[in-house]
């Protein structure tokens, strides 16, 4: 049982049931040009990013889009 202490020290300035802080991992999520050109290329393996780019290069392949 809590002491009278704690008691009015929770009535007094509330009680936070907030999820604990993680550390930051950004050292471990490292974004880079590589992974997105894969992403780009379709050289990944997902199938949404190969159809997008499969788009992307039929739009590439467009007389219109082609430099003059």
């Amino acid at each position: 049982m809590a002491d009278t202490k704690e008691i009015r020290y929770a009535i007094m300035n509330g009680i936070s049931f907030g999820s604990a802080k993680k550390e930051n991992d950004d050292k471990e999520k490292v974004r880079t040009k590589a992974r997105k050109k894969g992403y780009h290329t379709g050289a990944h393996g997902s199938a949404s990013a190969r159809h997008k780019a499969e788009i992307r290069q039929r739009v590439k392949k467009r007389q219109s889009q082609k430099k003059r």
